[in-house]
């Protein structure tokens, strides 16, 4: 062999190393955190006080910090604070899959417990002593990576055990024949040291610097070192408290060389001998306490791990099962949602109540794999006869009309107050009569179809496989309740639709038979000059619409914005999100309606008619953001307070101002208000007066009914001068319009005084 040759011996040692991911650990620490593992309220930081004290478990949560990159800021790496970062999971894979040391090495004579529980009581001897000097010498914040250098020094010679245990009983037996270090013989036999193959380990493992430099060099002259390498410190520490531990004769390391003195090393940390006496008393309390939580007193040690992990099987057995059964639960409920989820996604949102019922029937019937189903709506109140859809074969459904007997209830009381799965042939006989459906009743079953406490109808269907009804309960009740829900909003969509037609024949003609009561008490009262004698009565209607829009569009927005949030297709959530939008603007619409129709109460009391006009003007600038209005006031002298409810007549002012902005093109104004007084006693006369576009006799006609405009498609909803006008009569006036095409409009009012 020549000089450049290898050596055999330290290359095939070499290559065992570099296998070598993580150490054993002793069957009595694994059966410490094991048990902890397997709580119920497990967290990584419960392991804490095991880890530390041990250093195959220390070495491996630090080399987990270094694969995921955790950042530790300011402070020094160490176990705990890498327990605190990293996710449960992690941890407890890297503790599961951590080897446990085999005793016996061949024959049942080679024991290997006391060498390995020796090496690791000393390691956790040398910690405790590195501890204790770090808090004399150095900053608080190294004081725990001076303890993990400590209880790390010696993974070289914990591995050497591990991987060729023969080879280091035999290393170990020349070294107390000779008297010497292990490092010596360990040289001669293998080609490496303990520390040198230490070292490799922990810059492979991603250790800490200050911990493979202590691993490394530990043995080494630290004194002259760290005066030229700062981390080098951490070493000395531990070249100290591995001679104070050996001197106190804690543990095994292995060597059997004198301990030589302390006095260089102690007086280059500045460490005086009563601290070093007063370390050497309390060490072997200390270091007793912690080998003791770690388990290494035990006798038994491999029959307390065995039972450990007897328990701990049965419970992951157990928490296995229930695993499985939750497994099961959450894709059954997953699949579920993915069924309401397809059902919203489908329905149309002009789809008439049967419709939905039709749509939601033969997705019932393909998800469930049931057999024929009938969905029945409940009849409007004073009506026996309902609309149903019977699907009999898959995708295939028709819509029928029945009658229910006057004696029977549409909804099974049993259902009608609470949720319940009942067979259907107890109770809907009358049902089964008159569907032209072959029903097998023993496997028919009835659900009720709610939305808000209210009954909307119920579903019948055959369930081919009873042994689900209890697996599924809780799934039905979920989709009806979807379906309960669409079917709501389609029953309101409709009557909104009846309401928006009553709401038109009364813009666009006479008052027909239904709105009779309703325009016999608006004849009472005495019309604006131009207005529909309807005016009263398409108020009594507007407020009914209004009151009757606004459940279901709140409904439709919230649940639009629910799906919108879970929708994940862009296209689908822009168009959640349009009709949330519209929703909104429809609200507002409805608001308008609202005090349209049912404005509060006036609070009459005397109000100065030239502080109403400056308060109408300020209010106007705010609604046209016009800062400036272009506003010319004439007041007769003398002008006597009027007697109104003041931020009423403000109000329509500012309504009527804003109007008249509106009507010119161009720049916007002028406006005149004049104010004068009528006879003794008499009303005053507000008028207001623009040089804008002016209406011709039809929109004249309608120029104060609700949502009239003259203005092209974009306007605004033209409440202006309904609203105006209806708070003016409220408060014992009146409203009249003038205006001809291209010479402006003028509005005037008649206040009372009194």
């Amino acid at each position: 062999m020549t000089a450049k040759d290898p050596d055999p011996a330290a290359r095939h040692v070499e290559l065992v190393f570099r296998r070598l991911d993580s150490l054993s650990t002793l069957p009595c620490v694994a059966s410490r955190f094991v048990r902890q593992l397997v709580q119920s309220q497990f967290s990584p930081s419960t392991l804490a006080e095991t880890v530390e004290s041990d250093p195959a478990l220390s070495a491996k949560v630090l080399s987990l910090a270094h694969q995921h990159g955790l950042s530790f800021a300011d402070e020094k790496p160490s176990v705990r604070r890498a327990l605190d970062k990293l996710p449960y999971d992690v941890v407890r894979d890297a503790l599961f899959s951590i080897k446990i040391l085999q005793p016996f090495n061949g024959k049942p004579e080679n024991n290997r417990m006391p060498i390995r529980s020796g090496l690791t009581l000393h390691c956790l001897a040398v910690a405790c002593c590195a501890r204790y000097i770090a808090e004399i010498v150095l900053p608080q914040k190294d004081w725990q990576m001076a303890y993990s250098a400590g209880l790390l020094h010696d993974i070289g010679k914990l591995a050497l055990e591990e991987a060729m245990p023969k080879s280091f009983v035999r290393i170990v037996e020349e070294a107390k024949s000779q008297e010497c270090s292990s490092r010596t013989v360990e040289q001669r036999r293998l080609g490496l040291d303990h520390t040198t193959l230490g070292k490799r380990l922990a810059q492979k493992w991603g250790l800490p610097e200050e911990i493979t430099l202590a691993v490394w060099l530990h043995h080494s002259d630290t004194v002259r070192i760290a005066q030229t390498i700062a981390e080098a410190q951490i070493a000395r520490i531990v070249q100290l408290a591995d001679t104070v531990a050996r001197q106190c004769g804690i543990g095994f390391s292995g060597s059997y060389d004198p301990t030589g003195s302390t006095e260089q090393v102690a007086e280059a940390l500045s460490i005086s001998d009563e601290q070093l006496e007063q370390i050497r008393r309390d060490l072997p309390g200390t270091v007793d306490k912690k080998s003791k939580a770690l388990g290494l007193d035990l006798s038994n040690e491999i029959g307390t791990y065995c039972e450990v992990v007897h328990t701990a099987a049965s419970q992951l057995a157990h928490d296995n099962s229930r695993l499985f059964v939750e497994n099961r639960r959450l894709r059954t409920a997953s699949s579920h949602f993915d069924f309401i989820k397809d059902f919203l996604s489908s329905i149309d949102s002009n789809s008439a109540p049967i419709e939905v019922a039709e749509n939601f029937a033969v997705r019932w019937q393909k998800f469930y794999q049931t057999g024929m189903v009938c969905l029945y709506l409940v009849p409007p109140a004073g009506s026996q006869t309902l609309e149903a859809v019977v699907v009999e074969t898959l995708a295939r459904a028709r819509t029928v009309y029945l009658k229910v007997p006057a004696d029977s209830p549409v909804i099974p009381k049993q259902s009608a107050s609470k949720f319940a799965i009942l067979d259907a042939g107890d109770y809907v006989g009358w049902l089964f009569e008159q569907l032209d459906a072959d029903f097998d009743l023993s496997q028919t079953k009835l659900l009720p179809i709610a939305s808000n406490g209210k009954v909307i109808g119920a579903i019948v269907f055959e369930l081919r496989y009873p042994g689900d009804i209890e697996l599924f309960q809780e799934n039905f009740r979920a989709t009806a309740c979807a379906a309960g829900s669409v079917l709501d909003m389609a029953f309101n969509w409709a009557s909104q639709q009846h309401f928006a037609e009553q709401f038109a024949q009364l813009l666009t003609g006479p008052i027909d038979e239904l709105v009779k009561p309703a325009a016999e008490t608006a004849a009472k009262q005495v019309p604006p000059e131009g207005a529909p004698d309807s005016f009263s009565a398409l108020a009594e209607i507007a407020g009914g619409a209004a009151h009757e829009l606004n459940n279901p569009l709140s409904v439709i927005s919230g649940r639009a914005q629910l799906l919108a949030e879970s929708e994940s297709d862009p296209e689908k959530k822009r168009i959640l999100r349009q009709i949330q939008e519209n929703s909104r603007n429809i609200s507002q619409i409805i608001n308008d309606l609202m005090t349209f129709a049912k404005p509060a109460s006036p609070r009459p009391a005397q109000a100065n008619i030239r502080q109403i006009i400056d308060e109408a003007i300020q209010l106007a600038s705010q609604k046209t953001r016009v800062e400036h209005i272009n506003v010319q006031t004439e007041l007769a002298d003398g002008l006597q307070n009027v007697f109104a409810d003041s931020a009423q007549i403000v109000s329509a002012v500012a309504n009527i101002i804003c109007n008249s902005l509106e009507s010119y093109t161009g720049d916007m104004g002028p406006i005149k208000i004049a104010a004068e007084a009528e006879e003794s006693g008499g009303p005053v006369k507000l008028k207001i007066s623009d040089l804008g576009r002016g209406m011709d006799a039809e929109a004249l006609k309608k120029a104060t009914q609700p949502f009239f405009s003259g203005r092209p498609a974009g306007r605004k909803r033209g409440m202006g001068l309904a609203h105006a006008r209806r708070l003016i009569e409220l408060n014992k006036g009146s409203l009249r319009i003038t205006s001809r095409p291209g010479s402006g409009t003028t509005v005037t009012i008649l206040l009372p005084r009194k």
